[in-house]
């Protein structure tokens, strides 16, 4: 990026102005005195900043069923905001976001030795779930297939999603759906997929996906699951029906935005593998846009972002360039994608969020 001096120097009027929002409004002194680099860019900044905020705000305010909005900017919490009587501590739905979640627990159960890699077959890992009539191609399917949905089988998502949950055994009707494509093929968006990842956690976890996944991310308990619903078997529904609060939330984006690296200092999970997450692997067919390791990739206002999406709006977003983490929780029985509120929340953290830190820097 351009002016990337400027850009750092930023960084420290983000938080400056942050604390100076009481401050100026009473005409008092906000502080320390700011570094020489700041202070060239802090009166424009603070004042630009400060009305981004506000506007920002307002703009959430103003998009129906938006319930929360939390902005984080170097490490600091920038906005903090629940709408409609919604709490940023209160666990949410988080819906297919969790996938991201889950991603990330692929990566760490790699990273761990408890599996393979992404190349690994899924087959002798769920042996006793394959069909015996199975096509010989379900035997080509990878991990790494899973995250970027190119498994190559039937969806279980959309119109398919409640003929899949009837099913007595959620992980054998998802291996039983017939191909649509070879493995490897077109992304086909399918939260069976990430079901069947669940499973297999479960089984080299030796331990409930839940359980797993409040200790491997739990970074001392700043990131909880607090409910998940589970299929007839118990196993945690991968992809779908996660609880977690606003601020767990945040606080896993934080760590993917500090290269694996949570609060405390510990490494959570390997940079190694969020650079492969956030690696194009195929678009979808239904927005044209990149998707990774069960991340989306986009660009926003120039900048790398990197997006986790559920249903009726839960998102979080990563843009590492600007130091910049957001999080939206949505009313979670309303689409997101057709009715055009998750373009909506998009151009909310491009236009009102994304360009005034921009603009603010010279950049």
């Amino acid at each position: 990026m351009k002016n990337t001096a400027r850009l750092n120097a930023l960084r420290g009027v983000v938080l400056l102005s942050c604390l100076s929002i009481s401050a100026l409004a009473h005409g008092q002194d906000a502080g320390s005195e700011p570094s020489a680099d700041v202070e060239a860019v802090a009166p424009a900044a603070i004042v630009s900043l400060v009305e981004a905020r506000e506007a920002a705000i307002q703009a959430a305010d103003a998009l129906e069923g938006l319930h929360t909005l939390i902005v984080a900017r170097d490490g600091e919490v920038w906005i903090e905001e629940g709408f409609e009587g919604r709490s940023v501590t209160t666990p949410t739905n988080i819906k297919s976001a969790s996938k991201s979640i889950v991603s990330a627990m692929v990566g760490i159960a790699i990273d761990k030795g408890l599996l393979e890699g992404v190349d690994q077959p899924i087959a002798p890992l769920l042996e006793d779930k394959i069909p015996d009539d199975a096509d010989p191609r379900i035997r080509e399917i990878t991990i790494g297939h899973l995250l970027s949905m190119q498994a190559g089988l039937g969806r279980t998502s959309g119109e398919n999603y409640g003929r899949w949950i009837a099913s007595s055994d959620w992980v054998r009707a998802a291996l039983a759906e017939p191909f649509a494509d070879d493995p490897g093929g077109r992304m086909l968006y399918s939260t069976g997929s990430t079901h069947l990842l669940s499973a297999i956690l479960m089984r080299v976890g030796e331990a409930d996906t839940m359980e797993l996944a409040n200790d491997w991310l739990g970074m001392d308990g700043v990131f909880r699951v607090t409910d998940w619903e589970r299929d007839p078997q118990g196993i945690p529904l991968g992809g779908n029906q996660m609880a977690v609060s606003p601020r767990s939330l945040l606080a896993f984006g934080e760590m993917y935005r500090n290269g694996g690296i949570g609060p405390d200092g510990k490494r959570v999970v390997s940079q190694q593998w969020i650079d492969q997450s956030w690696e194009r692997r195929t678009s979808s067919v239904f927005s044209g846009e990149a998707y990774g390791y069960s991340w989306f990739l986009r660009d926003m206002a120039g900048v790398d972002c990197f997006y986790a999406w559920g249903y009726g709006g839960q998102m979080l977003y990563i843009l590492p360039e600007l130091e910049m983490t957001v999080v939206v929780t949505s009313a979670e029985n309303r689409p997101s994608a057709r009715s055009g509120y998750r373009d909506d929340l998009h151009a909310l953290v491009e236009d009102r969020l994304v360009r005034p830190v921009l603009e603010a820097s010279g950049s």
